[in-house]
């Protein structure tokens, strides 16, 4: 008994293309999205909000998980990536953040071309503030971890916002690896910080030392400056009030009795010497070796005279 297969084509259709989803949708800002409820959780992160008969449709094309989709504006030729949050939107519309559609020059009500697409897990990240406030914040790299905890993938090239202490910050995703698209859901990333747009770094003053004047190298012009205290140079009063007719004049210092410090001529940069006042042993000599002490070698003494007893 034999087997036989019929195949319609030489080389068949991958399975990513068989499972692809690719629709149009109009585009709206999620002020936009009618309801009570407020929806500011949406600009705060990287997802969108797309109606149900996507939903219908992925579970239909057997899509892998994360969903991840690939936004495209044909008319600029501007792309980026996002994840969804919801699928409650009206039909035939989607509800992007408001920093996303500045991304993709996309105004209320623009046409987004929405694809399904795999990325491989991150690695590595490097922002850069478009702002020198973003310096203000104690911790920026914990807070940028936090905020990204409601993305779900990176674009290189995309200015992300966002917002903390009811202020929003915007960074511009400079690189990311291992590709200019990568997915950030349950991954170990490395995140780094360039300079923020705009940021000078505070200039440093170097002054020259000084160099000492020749009076300053001259000895005998350290009298005038000396302003030690010296010893019975004041005037004398006298009981009954009169005053001596000889001014107390006081007696000039030598210029040899000022002490200055040694200078070390062996200084080295980077290395400090401590100079402890220690006199060196007197080295010893032969005849100090021979009177070295030696215990039990002295002769005894006694009260009493040499010679007998007297009966």
């Amino acid at each position: 008994m034999s087997q036989f297969s019929f195949n319609m084509f030489d080389h068949p259709i991958p399975r990513a293309f068989q499972n692809r989803f690719s629709t149009q949708y109009r585009c709206y800002s999620v002020s936009m999205l009618a309801g009570p409820n407020d929806r500011s959780d949406v600009e705060k992160g990287g997802k969108i909000i797309m109606p149900p008969s996507a939903l219908d449709q992925l579970s239909r094309l057997n899509i892998t998980y994360p969903m991840l989709f690939k936004l495209t504006n044909k008319n600029s030729d501007r792309m980026t990536h996002c994840g969804v949050l919801e699928f409650v939107a009206d039909e035939g519309i989607c509800y992007l953040p408001h920093w996303m559609m500045q991304n993709l020059l996309l105004e209320e009500g623009g046409l987004v071309q929405v694809e399904s697409v795999n990325l491989m897990v991150a690695t590595y990240s490097k922002f850069q503030p478009q702002s020198p406030d973003f310096l203000d914040i104690t911790n920026p790299k914990a807070v940028l971890e936090n905020a990204l905890r409601n993305f779900a993938c990176l674009t290189t090239g995309d200015v992300i916002a966002i917002n903390y202490n009811e202020k929003i910050y915007e960074l511009r995703v400079m690189e990311t690896k291992p590709d200019k698209a990568v997915s950030i859901i349950e991954c170990d990333m490395n995140v780094d910080f360039d300079a923020p747009l705009g940021y000078k770094e505070p200039e440093r003053c170097y002054k020259a030392p000084e160099e000492p004047t020749e009076e300053e190298g001259d000895p005998s012009t350290w009298t005038d400056m000396d302003m030690r205290f010296r010893a019975f140079t004041g005037s004398g009063n006298r009981l009954d009030g009169k005053k001596k007719g000889i001014e107390p004049s006081p007696v000039p210092i030598d210029p040899s009795d000022i002490k200055r410090g040694i200078p070390n001529y062996e200084y080295k940069v980077g290395r400090i010497t401590f100079i402890r006042n220690s006199r060196p042993q007197p080295r010893k000599t032969t005849e100090d070796e021979d009177s070295e002490f030696i215990a039990f070698s002295g002769e005894g003494q006694s009260l009493r005279k040499k010679g007998g007893r007297k009966p």
